[in-house]
């Protein structure tokens, strides 16, 4: 009787020790299991009529999520994602097509851009002349 002990307490004892960590190993906290294997790229772009976001509300307003695919509720996500990795997240950098013309008109459009691109805070704001201006400004991004 005292050896069965003595095995049941060695096999139990064994048996904690080699599985003990592997079943730690395979159960993580949500707070350190990582989300995804993407940087997030999740933004919310506004247009509204003014000189700054600052003096007007809103018209309009379009999510764009980027990583790990593209989706949200930007008109033309795909192409919009495209063209800002192309820029690298720097919407200074957007540019249409060449040959463009617009009116010298002055009805100004503000445009703000908030959120996070590749894990990086990002607040801009830009004010275009007009509204063909602004759709000139990039090929998809500012087009909603």
């Amino acid at each position: 009787m005292r050896n069965t002990a003595r095995w049941a307490a060695t096999l139990g004892l064994t048996a904690t020790a080699v599985c003990g960590p592997l079943a730690g190993a395979s159960i993580a906290s949500p707070a350190t299991a990582p989300a995804s294997l993407y940087a997030p790229s999740a933004l919310v772009l506004t247009i509204g009529q003014g000189e700054s976001a600052a003096a007007t509300s809103p018209l309009r307003a379009v999510t764009l999520t980027c990583a790990p695919k593209a989706t949200g509720t930007h008109p033309a996500a795909d192409a919009a994602c495209a063209e800002l990795r192309r820029a690298g997240g720097d919407f200074d950098a957007l540019s249409a097509a060449d040959g463009v013309m617009c009116t010298r008109e002055y009805a100004p459009v503000v445009v703000t851009v908030d959120g996070v691109w590749q894990g990086r805070r990002l607040s801009y704001e830009r004010t275009f002349a007009n509204e063909c201006v602004k759709n000139a400004g990039s090929a998809s991004v500012f087009t909603f």
